[in-house]
């Protein structure tokens, strides 16, 4: 494995939000129209309710820049900020690193459990503890080899007082079963705020792993909620029930790989679809989100998912979706001051489309959409806000970069 070249960049890229480079160029986009001009893949399905899909394009009046932090991540994955403005990034080969806001870029963090890095598997999130002052815990999620495969596992550990190893690690969650292949371990990793930790997991793809997203006995594809010692809430919807994983918030789920978690306490998700259906939800304890059984978009290989259908009694809805998809990574509520105007704005990653999706909401409907950080031209990993209110991203490249978007005027 070649080593990284682990050089900070000073590539900024200053513009005027007129001229739209940041974002998409919207000055053709008619007044009221969508951002999304391609045919659907799904193209006789018909959104459950107005806004769905394809909401009216918006655009930033405020001027913005991106410059280019630090380059030569591997593969990085996850994103989470330190308090005293360092970051934490994963490399997905297995690495944790922490870089600075100036773009110094640390030695591997000590300590770390091994991972299966094969396919889409590797360290995957990473977040900081609600008691990181007092505790310094961070938590993290991976692939983790087993006898007979691997599967999602979460651990956490004391990062030390000079950031060089992570101390006392104790894994707090082993997804089951175990299954032998290498694509959608889902993992990203929020915590609420009462304290509980949420935990994202796929469904592993393979055609004979998509029932289990159904299945109350398994693991896969759904949301987890533990404490942060990874024990079961006594009030999981499901932890009474005979047969279930006590574990488990929801179910129906596809590949999930951002959370995000309002200021309320309500939990939104969102996740991979096929060719089409990627899709935000809010994610509500006890609640079937559908997949395999109901999903917008086609198989990969053409022709419809089941039956194609998108509707049923008892099955959640999207509160938006993609088709064609954008392939979305991790996500985050806008609370900044920076651009007072996206506050309760949700940034979702894009790793196919290669940006930031910018989702206007009025309560729990999509009603704007907005694509920055375009020009960037690289897959769009995970998003963050730091303090001061700029917008930091990492690339999901072998050459990745951390990004800061930050306001000009």
């Amino acid at each position: 494995m070649r080593l990284p070249v682990l050089a900070a960049s000073v590539s900024a890229v200053v513009l005027a939000a007129a001229c739209g480079a940041e974002g998409q160029d919207q000055a053709s986009v008619p007044a009221g129209a969508s951002v999304e001009s391609r045919p659907a893949n799904g193209a006789g399905q018909q959104p459950a309710f107005p806004g769905q899909t394809r909401a009216p394009g918006v655009r930033t009046e405020t001027g913005m820049a991106h410059t280019v932090v630090a380059s030569g991540l591997v593969e990085p994955w996850g994103l989470a900020l330190l308090p005293d403005g360092r970051w934490l990034v994963t490399e997905r080969p297995g690495r944790l690193r922490i870089v600075t806001a100036e773009g110094s870029v640390g030695e591997p963090v000590a300590g770390l459990p091994a991972v299966d890095p094969r396919g889409q598997g590797g360290l995957l999130d990473v977040v900081v503890g609600p008691g990181f002052g007092q505790d310094r815990m961070i938590y993290w999620s991976y692939s983790e080899p087993r006898e007979g495969g691997n599967a999602t596992s979460v651990a956490r550990g004391r990062l030390s007082d000079d950031g060089t190893r992570v101390e006392n690690v104790q894994v707090i969650f082993r997804a089951s079963p175990t299954y032998d292949g290498t694509l959608h371990y889902g993992s990203s990793l929020a915590f609420a705020p009462d304290g509980k930790l949420f935990i994202t997991l796929g469904e592993r793809s393979d055609a004979s792993m998509r029932p289990q997203a159904q299945d109350l006995g398994s693991h896969m594809g759904k949301t987890i909620r533990v404490n942060a010692d990874g024990s079961v809430p006594s009030d999981n919807p499901f932890v009474s029930r005979a047969g279930a994983l006590p574990e488990i918030w929801s179910l129906g789920h596809r590949n999930v790989q951002g959370i995000a978690i309002a200021a309320n306490g309500d939990v939104w998700t969102v996740e991979h679809g096929t060719r089409g259906g990627d899709e935000i939800n809010l994610d509500r304890a006890g609640l079937n989100y559908g997949w395999p059984d109901v999903a917008y978009g086609i198989e990969y290989r053409g022709g419809p998912i089941n039956a194609g259908v998108t509707a049923r009694e008892g099955i959640e809805q999207p509160l938006y979706y993609w088709d064609p998809v954008i392939a979305p990574g991790g996500m985050t509520f806008y609370d900044g001051a920076m651009f007072p105007g996206w506050r309760g704005n949700l940034l979702v990653a894009g790793l196919k489309e290669k940006h930031i999706a910018r989702l206007v909401l009025e309560g729990n409907r999509v009603v704007g959409e907005e694509r920055l950080l375009t020009d960037l031209g690289e897959r769009v990993r995970d998003v963050a806000v730091a303090a001061d209110g700029a917008v930091w991203a990492i690339t999901d490249e072998t050459d990745g970069k951390l990004v800061r978007l930050a306001a000009t005027n």
